[in-house]
């Protein structure tokens, strides 16, 4: 069965043309239960040929066995894909422990591993997954830079950062994308990060552009509808009052989505990316997808427009959401918040 390619965007100003919907590959190792290797290549194969061609990863995905799961697929399809990973979420075999590093001689470790894990030469996007505040920001970003100037990076993005850190990085080298979670549930983003966006011509990349699934209003006390060893199990926003609270909010998507014929999910897609004529920038927002048809389903939101009485009917929705994004909302950017 032949696909309709997705629309395509620049990546950053000047940078490399992609999928108007990227895909993000985080749980295809780990964090929603059990996974499936086969599904998830399959998944992999769907979103290249319906034009979905920024793949995102990270070191701290399974500890770099989402880097080494891409591998071979990258290696496969290296010129039609954009490469995406991060660095600065440090783990260890102990699963409670999570630093931050922004140091330059990490960053110079971090990205040699992960050249390897992904066997590649160069990672097209690369990422600092989040801001360690003790660090300077230019010696950071000095580091990145002389990545780029090596020839082992060609972009350079930022994950949760505010606005006027944003402004401050691109001040030392250009950003090309800044990734932060945007959704119908959180648009705190909006406050700063995406005005200095706009005007840095930075493309952001909403990641759980579906608030971990919650969007797909598949849930109602996600503490009991979860599988062991999700961690949306100790996300405030799913568990009890606050999971109840939150699918009451629901409503108006699942009106809208009946008005379509579409699902819930993909009202909440259609909503981020026409974020982007709002605020005028580009959008590429990352679903995480294991499965070759929910792919199908996300890219098909991106040709589905809402009017404006139904933007302003999920306009409340974001202010009246229970709970907060993190158990621990220490390694975001305060001013984020």
């Amino acid at each position: 069965m032949t696909v309709d390619k997705i629309a395509t965007v620049e990546l950053g100003a000047g940078g490399p043309q992609v999928g108007v919907q990227g895909l993000g590959c985080m749980g295809m190792s780990e964090f929603y239960g059990d996974t499936d290797e086969r599904a998830a290549r399959d998944t992999l194969d769907a979103a290249l040929e319906a034009g979905v061609t920024l793949l995102d990863t990270a070191d701290a995905y399974g500890r770099g066995a989402n880097e080494e799961f891409l591998a071979p697929f990258v290696g496969a399809h290296r010129d039609e894909i954009t490469l995406a990973t991060k660095f600065a979420l440090v783990r260890t075999d102990d699963p409670q422990y999570r630093g931050i590093s922004n140091d330059p001689a990490y960053i110079r470790t971090a990205v040699e591993a992960s050249l390897r894990r992904l066997d590649t030469d160069v990672i097209d996007l690369y990422y600092m997954h989040r801001r360690d505040p003790a660090v300077p920001l230019a010696e950071s970003i000095g580091a990145l830079a002389e990545l780029v100037r090596q020839g082992k990076v060609k972009q350079i993005g930022l994950s949760e950062v505010t606005g006027p850190e944003l402004r401050e990085a691109y001040a030392v080298h250009p950003i090309a994308a800044l990734q932060s979670e945007w959704s119908l549930f959180s648009r705190d983003v909006e406050k700063s990060a995406v005005g200095a966006a706009a005007e840095l011509g930075v493309t952001l990349v909403p990641y759980s552009p579906l608030g971990r699934g919650f969007l797909t209003g598949a849930f109602t006390d996600a503490g009991k509808e979860l599988a062991e060893g999700d961690f949306r199990k100790k996300q405030p926003r799913f568990t009890g009052d606050n999971a109840r609270t939150n699918a009451a909010l629901l409503e108006p998507v699942h009106k809208i989505a009946a008005a379509h014929g579409v699902t819930a999910a993909q009202v909440a897609l259609a909503w981020v990316q026409q974020r982007a004529e709002v605020h005028g920038l580009n959008v590429v927002p990352i679903p995480g997808i294991r499965k070759r048809s929910r792919l199908l389903e996300n890219v098909a939101a991106t040709r589905l427009t809402l009017t404006a009485d139904e933007l302003a009917a999920l306009e409340p929705i974001a202010g009246r959401v229970a709970g907060d994004r993190y158990p621990d909302m220490s390694s975001t950017s305060a001013a984020r918040e």
